[in-house]
């Protein structure tokens, strides 16, 4: 289902979606700012592949950062990422901020889901179900049932900048046979896109991956761990504000069993 990419139309759906079932309780919930209720949501990873290049997924970025600002999923703290893929940069405009590593990231959940080709925008959530990116209703759904499933206790522990790197530890009640995957993400980017399909406007992102790392569930014991990001990425993407997020993956399913996010400075 395509929807018009106009401001007025983008409030509209979010409006509508926002309005489903329970979620304006939840959304009251949620803005409450008790971290008590924050400590009883489950984390649940939702990864957005997207383009600057493409003229549909504006609308599926807007709807990321609604539910990244609002979490208005019950029982649910979405954890959200942006990964913008490369395959749409010879139409016209390269993405800043594509990367061929999100492109081979796509790769592997379109032989996962069984799906004739990657497109975007695309949602993933938890690495268990996928559906149009701008889909608000999907989202929801998807993300509502995967916080019923249970989570394994995840923390982050003393992550800071060293240099261009980050250094962080991170640490398990129990681990799995697992991946363990670690991001830095631009808290929010804007474009000013000069051609392509979204030529002339102004482009906002949320959690845009920058670097990303996979390491062995083992290594979530608490020893020092660091994510190297570089000098160029640090000044010209992150604006000093980043995010570091930890997630282990089922080797066997793909699923999304453990999720943690911290904010650094």
């Amino acid at each position: 289902m395509e929807f018009p990419a106009s401001i007025a139309n983008r409030k509209i759906l979010t409006l509508l979606f926002v309005c489903l079932g329970s979620v304006s309780a939840a959304c009251a919930t949620a803005q409450s700012g008790q971290s008590d209720k924050k400590a009883q949501r489950v984390p649940v990873l939702v990864e957005l592949f997207t383009s600057e290049g493409c003229s549909d997924c504006p609308l599926a970025d807007a709807l990321l950062a609604e539910i990244d600002a609002k979490q208005f999923a019950p029982g649910a703290e979405a954890i959200v990422l942006s990964e913008h893929v490369t395959y749409w940069n010879h139409l016209g405009w390269r993405d800043p901020f594509s990367m061929d590593t999100m492109t081979q990231r796509q790769e592997a959940y379109v032989r996962r889901f069984g799906l004739d080709s990657a497109y975007t925008p695309q949602m993933v959530v938890d690495g268990t179900s996928q559906f149009v990116g701008s889909d608000g209703r999907a989202l929801l759904s998807a993300v509502n049932k995967a916080a019923t499933r249970p989570k394994l206790a995840l923390l982050i522990e003393n992550a800071r900048w060293d240099h261009d790197s980050v250094r962080f530890a991170v640490r398990a009640k129990k681990v799995l046979d697992t991946k363990l995957i670690a991001v830095l993400a631009a808290d929010a980017t804007r474009s000013e896109v000069a051609r392509g399909e979204n030529a002339g406007r102004t482009l906002h992102h949320t959690a845009v991956v920058r670097a990303m790392k996979e390491m062995n569930g083992t290594d979530a014991d608490g020893r020092m761990l660091s994510l190297d990001l570089g000098r160029t990425q640090k000044t010209a993407a992150m604006d000093g504000k980043t995010r570091l997020v930890v997630f282990a993956v089922d080797r066997r399913t793909g699923r999304v069993i453990a999720a943690a996010e911290q904010r650094l400075q």
